[in-house]
């Protein structure tokens, strides 16, 4: 029976609360929603949910699952039980391995079978016998619990092995060693796999191998292909000396087996029998355990409030610096290093550190990117800089955890090919730029949380009882992460370190422990954390010493807003809470350019100041905010001219021309700063009847006069893992209503199909087609699949003895011919 429809069958009987533990653990079926059991039992055996649902799984199901897939056969129905495998899993019971296979049956990654023949002779009838989904195999790869291809399979697949392997077996025969002698390839493949079969022949083949062939096996341990210089290289026994080396040693007698010129796989019968027989040599239910340190709660505490209020001050420096001087952008998109190591000189901030909290900026919208200049600029009206500082952290970790890209990649390796405009000079750069599309990663929120999780169990389970807290580092994290989920261990691995270091950056750690901030939001509880946070993070100062050498000392961390005003008067110096900021010329002529005056200053720091206002600091404010503005420069796109005064002045009053900009430089003049088609048409609008003179010349590329969209405040939510609940009943009443349903049509009969042209294929087996030509008309064919890729089947006609390539979208129907082709 196919095995699609068989999981249909399954499906169709299950209870409904089994159904919504089905769609609870793999959402993608349910989307769109499934007409009937057919189209649902082809979704889950589809190869892209599959894939799916094996990201899911931990070390111990992923092991039961691939030794399933090793020890069955979907073809010919050949089924295994929990006590078989056990026969081949070391240091599992039926106890620990039935309710794993129940868990894989739960989420219909494997069915109940009938019992391969001869079971109930052996008594056997009461186990449970499983068959994994068809497209197990395409998902898991070629190399299933790390075990290599068989000598079969190499010999059909590599032609170079094919050539050489009847004369290294022939090589073998004659110097003695028990092996039969072969005449053709395949012959030769299975007198290998025969040699090599047991534990013990292994081990009386390795009794005479040189020194280190165990330490070089011992690598092949968990995967079947490494890498060796010269894999190809002609290695024989009858012309072997006392110097051969062990991969030498080991390619005469083809127990490494090579791919390409630098690349060898370890035989599936090798492998085996260097496990002793088992294909799977290690197993637990129980995840390891690392060895960790420990720190104290209260150094714990004081570490995360410190970077806390550490990055919070840095992000107002940088929001300063980046409002004073926009960043310019590559061609190729992204900041380069040069205005990179500007902004990190200006910040008195490593270049490093300074890219991670760029990167945190912009995707929590403190900075935009302006497309008119090509800069990444603040918004004029930002919400965040008026926050308390609790609320401005949360802001930032909201917009961290939901954030598609990942910080701490800028500065790494570009692993593809770079850009040819990286760099103004044209030259590619080598490495991730700050705000560039290389540091995007879709998968990053998931990463995160998982990561987060994964800190807040080991941080759980080594709890001392004296309160210390565990020190966590990359190694503990990624070992329990390659056991929780070994699918995705690649992704975790490239960016779990760098998570670690931005979670230090937000206090989400601290002294290297997993904080209780981190871990109420491990648990989705951002309210505990904003509790947490206000009851012991230091109450920000509201006060500085003012000093006659025109500085200003922070005792402290400064609330944003009196932070953010010193900074547009005063140029930041040194680090830490107790920042110095020194007054200059210069810095008070910003102040006076952003709209403030000389009294207003005074006023502030007189307020703000522990100590009289210096005489030497009055005096400067008061002298450079008499020369400020003696000279005035501004910018006109355009201006509008009229002899009539008061239409000059009605105009100026209108409503409607509010988005021109207009300044009235003259009784009979204004300026705008859009361009003279814009003002023309803005004018017509409100029923005048304006000329433009040489408007060709006259343009010029059109400034935004309007604010960028205001900042708005990043909420995050959890990656979604499960439907909600309405769906779920929605999709079960559908189910329920069609389970009668006579056809199978649509998407299962297309998946159906496919199923039954690629097991034709591996069993090089007939199959009848119904095939539309281009003009409509049907025909039924009889042939042979030969290989299926790119929605094309390739197809061998024996009637016509030719071979031609079908669209599968042509084909309706496709049924087993029955007869074997030899």
């Amino acid at each position: 029976m196919s095995l699609i429809r068989a999981l249909s069958k399954e499906l169709e009987a299950r209870s409904d609360n089994s159904l919504r533990a089905l769609f609870a653990a793999r959402p993608d079926l349910m989307s769109p929603t499934a007409p009937d059991f057919a189209v649902l039992a082809a979704r889950a055996s589809a190869r892209v949910s599959v894939q799916r649902a094996l990201e899911r799984l931990n070390k111990p199901e992923m092991q039961v699952l691939e030794t399933l897939h090793l020890c069955t056969n979907t073809d010919t129905g050949h089924s295994a039980s929990a006590a078989g495998l056990k026969k081949v899993i070391a240091g599992a019971t039926i106890a620990a391995l039935e309710p794993i296979l129940a868990k894989l049956q739960e989420l219909a990654l494997v069915h109940r079978a009938e019992p391969p023949a001869g079971a109930a002779s052996h008594g056997h009838t009461r186990q449970r016998f499983y068959l994994p989904v068809g497209s197990l195999r395409d998902v898991i790869g070629i190399y299933p619990a790390g075990l290599g291809r068989s000598y079969t399979e190499l010999v059909r697949l590599q032609p170079a092995f094919a050539q050489r392997v009847v004369q290294l077996v022939a090589e073998l025969h004659e110097s003695g060693v028990g092996i039969h002698a072969a005449s053709t390839p395949m012959d030769a493949a299975l007198a290998l796999q025969r040699w090599t079969s047991s534990p013990e022949s292994m081990q009386e083949i390795l009794s005479h191998a040189p020194e280190r062939t165990r330490g070089l096996l011992d690598k092949f341990g968990s995967w079947a292909m490494g890498a060796v210089p010269q894999a190809q290289r002609r290695a024989s026994v009858v012309h072997e000396n006392a110097d051969v080396g062990p991969v030498d040693w080991l390619l005469a007698r083809g127990l490494l087996v090579p791919l390409d010129a630098a690349h060898v796989e370890l035989p599936h019968s090798v492998g085996i029998a260097l496990r002793g027989g088992a294909i799977v040599d290690h197993f637990t239910v129980a995840p390891p355990v690392p060895e960790l340190g420990s720190t104290s709660a209260a150094l714990r505490r004081n570490a995360a409030m410190g970077a806390i209020a550490e990055t919070l001050r840095l992000t107002g420096e940088l929001l300063a610096a980046v409002r004073e001087q926009p960043l310019a952008t590559l061609r190729s998109g992204g900041v380069g290093v040069r205005e990179l190591r500007r902004l990190a000189e200006a910040m008195r901030y490593g270049t490093n550190e300074t890219a991670v909290l760029l990167e945190i900026c912009a995707l929590s919208g403190l900075l935009r990117l302006d497309v008119d200049t090509s800069t990444w600029v603040q918004p004029p009206s930002l919400e965040w800089l008026g926050l308390p500082r609790q609320d401005q952290w949360l802001w930032l970790v909201n917009a961290w955890l939901a954030s598609e890209r990942a910080p701490s990649l800028v500065g790494q390796p570009l692993t593809g090919p770079a850009p040819a405009s990286a760099t103004h000079h044209g030259a590619a750069s080598t490495t991730i730029n700050a705000l560039s599309a290389e540091a995007q990663r879709p998968d990053a929120p998931v990463v995160r949380r998982r990561i987060l999780e994964i800190l807040d169990e080991l941080t759980v389970e080594a709890a001392a009882p004296d309160g210390r807290a565990p020190v966590l580092n990359t190694a503990a994290v990624m070992e329990r992460a390659e056991w929780t989920q070994p699918r995705m261990s690649r992704r975790f691995s490239s960016l779990v370190r760098g998570i670690l270091q931005e979670a230090e950056l937000l206090g989400l750690m601290g002294s290297g422990a997993f904080t209780q901030l981190g871990s109420a939001l491990a648990a989705g509880r951002p309210e505990q954390a904003l509790e947490i946070l206000g009851e012991h993070l230091p109450a920000a100062v509201s006060h500085v010493l003012l000093q006659a050498d025109l500085t200003a000392v922070a005792p402290g961390y400064l609330s944003p807003e009196i932070s953010g005003k010193l900074l547009l008067m005063a140029d930041a110096e040194g680090q830490g809470p107790a920042t110095i900021y020194r007054f200059s010329g210069d810095s008070v002529r910003r102040a006076l350019d952003a709209g403030h005056d000389a009294a207003s200053l005074l006023d502030f720091l007189r307020e703000h100041s522990a100590t009289d206002v210096p005489q030497p600091l009055e005096y400067l404010v008061q002298d450079t905010a008499s020369r400020h503005g003696r000279l005035r420069v501004s910018t006109s796109a355009s201006f509008i001219q009229s002899d009539d005064e008061s239409a000059i002045s009605e105009l100026l009053n209108e409503d409607g021309t509010s988005v021109l900009g207009l300044v009235r430089i003259a009784p009979t003049v204004l300026t705008s700063t859009a361009s003279p088609r814009e003002v023309a048409r803005t004018l017509r609008g409100l029923g005048l009847s304006p000329t433009v003179q040489d408007a060709e010349a006259a343009v010029v590329r059109l400034k935004r006069t309007t604010a960028l969209p205001g900042s708005v405040r990043p909420l995050y939510a959890a990656p979604r893992t499960a439907p909600p609940d309405d769906e779920v009943d929605a999709q079960i009443a559908v189910l329920r209503q069609q389970r009668h349903a006579p056809n199978v049509t649509g998407e299962a009969s297309a998946q159906l199909g496919l199923e039954t042209l690629q097991k034709a294929i591996r069993l090089k087996q007939a199959v009848t087609m119904n095939v539309v030509d281009s003009l409509g008309n049907s025909n039924t064919e009889t042939v042979v699949p030969v290989s299926v890729s790119g929605g094309r089947v390739r197809v061998f006609d024996p009637g016509k003895d030719t071979e031609r390539v079908l669209s599968i979208h042509r084909i309706i129907d496709v049924e087993a011919a029955g007869e074997l082709q030899k």
